[in-house]
Order: structure tokens, then sequence, then C-alpha cells
């Protein structure tokens, strides 16, 4: 199911709101009022996680230099989380989630790589200024089974199940060669960029795309074209959004157009290995119960903020069959700095419901670090699978989305 268009709608807050960029916030249904907020969000910009990047002879120049470590969140990404941060603040000012002054009740649970907290540590600091906002997480660099459950084995965990799970969603092991054959002009136009001029012992296609085997408590992994393809797409993408030179982006052979394009293979990754419900469910079952409490408390959080990895949006994103399109982005491809934004909303009788949004700066808006309070992020409300409440489809009430959540 595609995802709706943005709304406007003719409440108080559209009102309010009117004559800026944010007045293309969705507005809440009829006679329903935002209360509580659950976002799980993808850290900000980043440099490739290994150096160097990709195996040798994936491309044939040297790759571009980086301002931090591998995997860190860079200066420019830090900002884009910052700005995103301000314009959630303005938003859930003025919908009365969030006081005009003072501070709110908020938590904030991040993974334990740097970026992660990073991210974490920008956004509270716009979401909040001038309050201090405890952020949770492991010590750097030590696992956290909350992010990682699979790979902690701190979630029962079944690798042929898994695998089987996969192999459906692709058609089998015939239909691995049939993506292979799908995409073949995307990987032909990315050997292009990596390889220029081209060579017979460069890019990413010389072995073709298979699942590799089964291993105990350990998540499925796709190896040759299109596990390459997608790390390789992904360095692209991070390139033009961390705002590189274009000479840098693709060593000059990248195009805006190409980025969004080659995006294809992440999205596809994530489709095969994330977003099927055996290995979602076990994915996400760290993450859940801290959405089914932030959404059902009444004394806690206002806002609750997930700071963690594309992965794990992927996962919520295939377990409650949410699909989005950020503009310069492929369908359903995690953006940086993107989350899923779950709502609480009341009624007057104290009856609550949920609704899934999701909200990202554009790749062009990464790029050049666009201020949301004058040209407003890509958000979109995401119908939730299996709900219809109030005559809305893809409302949820409390125990519908719960249900969806952990069936």
């Amino acid at each position: 199911m595609k995802s709706f268009a943005r709304l406007v709608g003719g409440s108080g807050l559209g009102l309010l709101l009117a004559g800026t960029a944010a007045a293309q916030e969705p507005a809440a249904p009829p006679g329903l009022k935002l209360d509580r907020v659950v976002l799980l969000m993808r850290h900000g910009v980043r440099p490739p996680t290994k150096s160097p990047p990709m195996p040798e002879g994936t491309a044939n120049q040297p790759w571009p230099s980086w301002p931090v470590a591998p995997g860190y969140l860079t200066p420019h990404g830090r900002v884009g989380v910052e700005r995103l941060g301000g314009y959630d603040r303005r938003i859930w000012t003025a919908a009365g989630v969030l006081p005009r002054s003072g501070c709110a009740a908020i938590r904030i649970v991040a993974d334990s790589d740097e970026r992660t907290i990073r991210t974490a540590e920008a956004y509270a600091g716009a979401l909040a200024p001038g309050c201090t906002v405890a952020i949770e997480h492991k010590p750097q660099d030590v696992a956290d089974p909350i992010f990682s459950p699979i790979d902690e084995r701190a979630v029962p965990f079944d690798a042929g199940n898994a695998r089987e799970a996969v192999l459906a969603g692709v058609g089998g092991e015939a239909g691995l060669a049939a993506l292979d054959k799908r995409l073949a002009p995307e990987l032909a136009r990315l050997d292009a960029i990596l390889c220029a001029p081209a060579a017979p012992t460069c890019g990413v296609r010389q072995k073709p795309t298979g699942l590799a085997p089964a291993k105990p408590d350990k998540r499925p992994k796709l190896t040759g074209a299109v596990d390459r393809a997608s790390t390789a797409a992904q360095i692209l993408l991070l390139e033009y959004a961390e705002g590189k030179p274009t000479a840098e982006v693709g060593w000059g052979h990248a195009t805006p157009a190409d980025i969004e394009r080659l995006g294809v293979f992440h999205a596809e990754e994530f489709r095969l290995l994330a977003r099927p419900r055996y290995v979602a469910k076990a994915n996400m079952a760290g993450i859940a119960p801290l959405i089914a409490q932030g959404l059902k408390t009444d004394r806690g959080p206002v806002v609750t903020m997930i700071s963690g990895h594309d992965t794990n949006i992927a996962s919520l994103g295939g377990l409650l069959d949410l699909h989005w399109k950020v503009p310069g982005l492929a369908e359903d491809d995690p953006a940086p700095g993107g989350a899923i934004v779950l709502e609480r909303l009341v009624d007057a009788q104290g009856q609550a419901y949920v609704r899934a949004l999701y909200r990202a700066q554009t790749v062009e808006q990464l790029r050049k670090l666009a201020d949301p309070a004058a040209e407003a992020p890509y958000v979109a409300v995401l119908p939730i699978a299996g709900c219809k409440a109030r005559g809305v489809v893809g409302l949820c009430t409390m125990q519908a989305f719960e249900a969806q959540l952990t069936r």
C-alpha cells in the first residue's frame, strides 16, 4: 500500500501554522488530539563504516576522505539532525504536546554506536533547548541487545526459518537470479560510476547475488552483486548528502538522478533481509516494548525518541507494512535522520488511537542543510496495515496497534 500524500486540515493547528512551511504537516483526523509521540529515527549522515569502505577491485580510484572516523556522525550530519529536532519542536509545541516554555518529560534511548549517541545528543539539544535530557545508552561500542537482539541472542531465532522467509520474498533460489536480471541496467550504471573507464575486474557484478548459508543465531545475509551494490549505492548517497563537491560524489560521475535510481539496491536488501515478518519481529524484540510503553503511558514522557539504524527502521516498516518515498531516495529506503513517527491521538472520551508518519529531509535538503522553518521536510501519513478506525483507513485503535506490533 502506498503512503498517503501530505494532508492539510482546517484544524486550529493548521491555522496556527498557516503561512509557514510547517503548514504542510498532516492535521490530526477530526475529533482527535495529539498527546504522545514515539519516533524511531535513523542517525544522521556518516562516512562509510570501514576504511577502505569496500573490497579492493570494487572501484578503480581511491575513495574520498571524510572529516571523522569511519561510521561516526559528521559535523554536517549533526547540523541536519539539529534542524530536524527544531522542526519537530515547532510542530509538537503548536500541537500542545510540548510546552512553549519550561521543560517537558522526554525520553531518548540510543544504540551504543558513536553516530547514534551523537545523533541523540544533537536531537535532544534542538528538541528541548536549555533542558537536561538524559540519554539512555550502553557505553560506546558495547553491543546493546535492544538494537541487536538477534546478534546478541536476546530473542529466540531460527536462522533456517529466517532464510526460508527471505527466499519466500524473492521467489526461491531462482528469484535471486531473476533479481540480478531485473536490476541489470542499474548494476551496469553503478559499475560505470565505480570503474570509469570500465574494466572486467572492477565493479560489483563479478559474482551473482546469493543468500549466504544460514548460521545459528545470525540474521540472513546476501552475497554477490546486490549485496555489494547496496553498500556502494549507500556510499554515493552519503557523499552527496554530506555536501561533498560534485567531483567527490562518485568521482564526479554520479548525478542526483543516479543516486535515487541506484538506491533500489539498498531498499531491495532491506525488503529481503529486514522486512519479512519472521526477521522483523525478532529484530524489533527490544525496540517494540519501548514503542508500546511510550504510547501507552499517561504520566511518563510525552516524547520518546529511539536513535537507531536503517535496519531498525526497515524492520518496523515490515511489521506494520509501512511504505514511504522520500524525494531523492528509492521507495522505502530509510533516509539519514529520517524517522517513523508514531502518534497517540485521543478523542474526547479518552479513547486512544495510533497513527504513523514518516518524516525526513529530502536528499537535496540534507545536502544544503535546508532550514525546515523555511523549507518543510517530507512528511507523509503511512496507513498501518489491517487498521481502520473512525472511518480512517490505516488508523489503529491502541489494541489493534499492539496486536499488529506483536502478532
